[in-house]
Formats: structure tokens, C-alpha cells, sequence
């Protein structure tokens, strides 16, 4: 995807300093959130069995629930513990064709989990065993690795506790 550039690339980021300046508040001054937390993230995957064996096999995330949709007869409906007491669902959708993975508006451009720094490097020891294609830690990047799951959906393994990103805390209580 191309990149801005010149004055296009000097007005993206002129707009986003004055989106800071408009909406950013310090933590003192921040409202209180009104949720407790995700409870789950859902997915569409194309193959529940791939799905299954890619997060937990390789990333780790034991399958915790695999019922049937109650929206959808024949579908599929599964959730992975990724820690916190927080899942990750998935549906599938006998029948239908969906078209391959791609980044687009209201899409998902990947989902970061945290991980301490014995499963990160657990994680790259499996990837590298079963020949799984990733990114990082490189690009100034130390604390993440990229894969993408067998359905084409980013997955960021990040080294870095919750609330807090490139060290610094973003969210109280983290």
C-alpha cells in the first residue's frame, strides 16, 4: 500500500497533532471508562479445525468452548482463552464464500496479545519448528512478532504488559 508523501504525508501528521491537541487528555484528567474490558474478540475463520490447531497448538491459547452458533444453524461458534479472562472467538459459516483476508476499513489489521518474555521466545522456537512465516522482532521492533493465523488475520505476540505500550502506561492500574 503507498505510503504519503512530501505534502500529503506533512498534513497527515499536521492533522493528527491537532487530533491530540482536540481529544487527548492527560490521566488526570481522563473520565473513568464506562466497560471493564474486551470479553471477546469475534472472528470469522474458513476452517475450524486449521483455526483450532494454530491457536492452540502453536500460539498457545487453549480451546475453552465449541458449541454451535445460535444465530446461524451449522455454524460454528469457539472461543481460546488468551489470558486475563479474556477470549478469542471465532464462527465459521458453512456455505458461504467469503473472500480471502485483506486490510480494509472496519477490518481487523491484527490483534496484539500479550505475552511474557518466556512464551515469546516459546512462540518463536514453535514457529521456526513448524516453518511458520513471521516479522520481528526487527524493524526497531524488540517486544513483537507478527504472524498471520491460517484464516490471513494479523496476530501480534507483544511483549509488553496490559495498559502499557513502548513502556509507557497507558491505562491506570497496569
Amino acid at each position: 500500500m503507498p505510503q504519503p508523501e512530501g505534502a500529503e504525508l506533512d498534513a497527515v501528521r499536521e492533522r493528527r497533532a491537532a487530533l491530540r491537541e482536540a481529544y487527548l487528555r492527560a490521566p488526570a484528567d481522563r473520565p473513568a471508562t464506562t466497560g471493564r474490558g474486551i470479553h471477546h474478540a469475534a472472528l470469522i475463520c474458513r476452517d475450524v479445525e486449521a483455526t483450532i490447531r494454530f491457536y492452540q497448538d502453536v500460539i498457545g491459547f487453549p480451546l475453552v468452548e465449541l458449541v454451535e452458533n445460535r444465530d446461524y444453524a451449522g455454524s460454528s461458534h469457539f472461543f481460546f482463552d488468551v489470558g486475563n479472562r479474556t477470549l478469542l472467538g471465532f464462527f465459521d459459516f458453512p456455505g458461504h464464500d467469503h473472500p480471502d483476508f485483506q486490510e480494509t476499513i472496519g477490518g481487523v489489521q491484527h490483534i496484539a496479545l500479550s505475552v511474557s518474555p518466556e512464551q515469546f521466545a516459546a512462540a518463536k522456537e514453535r514457529f521456526d519448528a513448524a516453518g511458520i512465516k513471521y516479522l520481528g522482532p526487527d524493524r526497531g521492533v524488540d517486544d513483537s512478532l507478527y504472524v498471520r493465523d491460517p484464516n490471513g488475520v494479523g496476530i501480534e505476540l507483544y511483549r509488553e504488559e496490559l495498559g502499557v505500550f513502548e513502556g509507557t502506561t497507558l491505562v491506570a492500574g497496569s
